[in-house]
């Protein structure tokens, strides 16, 4: 069983945003990227209405699910643009450190 609140590598990580104008009404913008940048320094990007991974739940509501290959500190930046809703919101995770799948000795992880 996992622990709750804890990433690991190779699992499913939901990373949600909500967009809204500046009366704070629920909106879509026209345009939505969504960039992660891994601990190694891959980054990778996702478009709205290119890439599938990138999902619409509602006006306004979006999430993409990503999977991590690699424990460390990942970032992660949602961008929008057009209908007065041109932002950026950006954070952090971190997924936890682990010999089965990091490919390091156990004796590495000894404090």
């Amino acid at each position: 069983m996992l622990t709750p609140g804890r990433k690991y590598v190779g699992t499913t990580v939901r990373l949600s945003v909500n967009f809204q104008d500046d009366d704070g009404t629920d909106t879509d913008p026209s345009g939505v990227t969504f960039e992660t940048f891994s601990p190694s320094g891959e980054t990778t990007t996702y478009t709205y209405a290119t890439d599938n991974e990138l999902v619409k739940l509602d006006t306004g509501d979006y999430y993409i699910d990503v999977v991590p290959a690699e424990s460390g500190r990942w970032t992660y930046r949602w961008t929008s643009t057009g209908n007065g809703t041109s932002v950026v919101v950006s954070g952090t995770y971190v997924v936890m450190t682990d010999p089965w799948t990091d490919g390091r000795a156990p004796d590495a992880y000894r404090s």
